[in-house]
């Protein structure tokens, strides 16, 4: 693994780098996470390629870079990374990182020569007359929460992340690398990485602008599979995406392929070895 720095505008974008084979994939991670969360994948992918998991603004190494947020800058920052490493390169993204890859894939589609899209992307429906700022409390609120407390140690932070419903009974080392990256301050004031301005505006961009993604998804023409699980962000079903819209999208938007990943939840989709070899297989 090797951090780089991805010039832009106005600043750098932090990535890392998994491999060193001449294929490039470029990956974007969820809404708090990092670009740590694709290091199972970049493990199962051939010796000929190399994953950038990017630290997108916000988040990481890059939770000094400034906003805009939203999957627009999100989408910007995708696309200069990919002329950086000499597009055209494959495209992934999970949770809300799928967002923003698909924005990058209609808006630059000459950039990338296929998206795997893990567990987001699609439209999720609000109800009529919802008010963002209490559906984003109900929505990203305990992130937020989560992103404001302190540990007295990395490895209370570890622990913290050990007791989630999703992850405690699929544990494993790379669970615990993921977390210790994510980790920063002294000692008593341990706390995330992630910042949380940046989290609460890509979550109102999210929802508020829900109908964006479904008009994306019918302007995508690059070729693009989504990978979906079973259950959801606490390990229990249903999952993030429905079954119905994903059936809906998979028959509305025709350069999309659908593939549901058995036994796995929100987060284990990415990091547990069976479904992140499947993915690191649809990438090929």
């Amino acid at each position: 693994m090797q951090a780089i720095e991805i010039p832009l505008a106005d600043g750098s974008l932090n990535a890392l780098r998994f491999g060193d084979g001449p294929k490039i994939v470029l990956a974007a991670h969820g809404i708090t996470a990092s670009a740590m969360a694709f290091a199972v994948v970049a493990r199962h992918l051939p010796s000929d390629y190399s994953l950038i998991g990017l630290d997108l603004r916000g988040r990481g190494g890059s939770n000094t870079l400034a906003g805009p947020y939203g999957m627009s800058a999100h989408a910007a920052d995708i696309a200069a990374a990919a002329e950086h490493f000499g597009a055209p390169v494959v495209l992934t993204g999970h949770s809300m990182g799928a967002y923003a890859a698909l924005r990058a894939a209609v808006t630059r589609p000459e950039l990338f020569t296929k998206v795997v899209l893990v567990d987001g992307a699609l439209p999720l429906p609000v109800p009529d007359g919802f008010e963002p700022d209490a559906l984003l409390e109900a929505t990203v609120g305990p992130a937020i929460a989560r992103l404001k407390q302190t540990f007295e140690s990395e490895e209370a932070y570890v622990a913290f992340f050990q007791q989630h419903p999703a992850l405690a009974d699929e544990w494993n080392d790379d669970l615990t690398a993921y977390v210790r990256y994510d980790a920063m301050g002294e000692p008593g004031a341990i706390r995330s990485r992630a910042n949380a301005e940046a989290v609460y505006a890509d979550g109102r961009d999210l929802l508020v602008n829900a109908a964006s993604f479904g008009d994306d998804l019918k302007k995508l023409n690059v070729p693009a599979t989504l990978l979906y699980a079973p259950r959801g962000m606490f390990g229990a079903e249903p999952g993030m995406l429905p079954e119905p819209i994903v059936r809906h999208w998979g028959s509305e938007a025709p350069a999309l392929t659908v593939e549901l990943v058995p036994d796995t939840n929100h987060y284990t989709i990415l990091m547990k070895d069976s479904a992140a070899s499947l993915i690191a297989g649809r990438i090929q």
